[in-house]
């Protein structure tokens, strides 16, 4: 006899491996019908065809090498959300849910991430590799990134999205992006691979994907407390999938926002330390004055040596008037060691770099 219970049921969708236009398409469908009421909670499984993905405020001509993208077949589309550009493929497991602020317990995004991230580095954990949630929003094995994630809210709806590296080609994604040449050097390369995993590398096999997502299923079955049920699209979701497809898979949309590349200006500056030279290159946002992207090199000593890369995470969309707090915020939540250098030495570089375009 099969038990009942009185949990809620959340519907659990797998939409394969689709372009990007049809990706993005499925995002906006499926947020509006969870917004409008027409479709219930829901875990979606998705990957992508090779596709650079831009945040929706981004350029493709300041963001992406739009000739090698195209040299490779790289399709280039842009995100309802903002953030980042990304590099997506095959060998990354997109996974979301869609829901509502009374299903997920709170209105406020650190609490939702905290809960989500927990409950997903648990489902790795079963699957044999030491995963943990690492504020804000990223899951990590020994200090390493196997799994990014980021939400949004539109009204009362919820957009959680999370991607799971399977296996992973650093030198790809950076080619990919608009990168400085220097980062695509050798030692740039071996260092990007440090911060970053696979579960293929941390196993030394894959599991099927059908293993992976009954462990994430679960664990966050149990995170919610609701059971999942198998679905499809619902007759209003592939109506708004219609809609939405006919705009996002259109040049106009990607187009949407265009800079040209030599518009974006580049902020450089460098200082010799006790310690060595510490130099920062900043892809600048002049009108909003905010880091679009940002990326250290020289030769200090820094340990762990992946604290720098972190900390370009962490400023990346980050205003001009909020380095300090910050750049101070970060060394203030961390154990690293710099020897002479200080992180207001980091500040004051930082702020010789950006008061060229005050």
């Amino acid at each position: 006899m099969t038990a009942v219970t009185d949990k809620p049921v959340w519907r659990v969708i797998d939409t394969g491996v689709r372009r990007a236009a049809e990706n993005i398409a499925l995002n906006r469908a499926l947020l509006e019908a969870r917004q409008q009421g027409l479709a219930p909670c829901t875990l979606r499984f998705l990957a992508f065809e090779p596709s650079a993905l831009l945040g929706f405020h981004q350029s493709a001509a300041q963001e992406l090498n739009l000739d090698w993208c195209a040299t490779q077949g790289v399709a280039i589309q842009r995100r309802i959300t903002g953030g980042g550009a990304i590099y997506m493929d095959p060998d990354q497991m997109g996974w979301e849910i869609y829901a509502d602020r009374d299903a997920v317990g709170s209105a406020q995004m650190e609490h939702i991430a905290r809960r989500i991230c927990e409950a997903a580095a648990g489902a790795l954990r079963t699957l044999g590799v030491a995963a943990a949630y690492r504020p804000r929003n990223d899951i990590e094995v020994d200090g390493r990134k196997i799994s990014g994630t980021g939400g949004a809210f539109d009204g009362d709806a919820l957009m959680y999205q999370g991607t799971l590296l399977l296996r992973f080609d650093v030198e790809r994604m950076l080619r990919v992006l608009n990168v400085p040449a220097d980062k695509l050097a050798d030692k740039a390369l071996a260092s990007a691979r440090e911060r970053v995993t696979s579960l293929e590398q941390l196993l030394g096999r894959l599991p099927q994907r059908e293993h992976i997502q009954q462990a994430l299923t679960r664990a966050l079955a149990e995170a919610f407390g609701v059971e999942f049920h198998p679905g499809g699209l619902t007759d209003d979701e592939q109506r708004l999938y219609a809609q939405a497809l006919q705009e996002i898979d259109h040049p106009d949309w990607v187009d949407l926002i265009h800079h040209p590349a030599d518009e974006r200006p580049t902020l450089e500056a460098s200082r010799r330390f006790q310690g060595g030279t510490l130099r920062v290159r900043i892809a600048w946002d002049a009108q909003q004055r905010r880091i679009r992207q940002i990326w250290f090199s020289g030769d200090i000593f820094i340990s762990p040596r992946r604290a720098l890369i972190d900390l370009e995470s962490v400023l990346r969309d980050t205003l001009g008037d909020r380095v300090e707090q910050q750049v101070l915020g970060f060394f203030a939540d961390r154990n690293v060691d710099m020897l002479s250098l200080r992180p207001e030495d980091i500040v004051q570089l930082l702020h010789e770099a950006m008061d060229v375009q005050a």
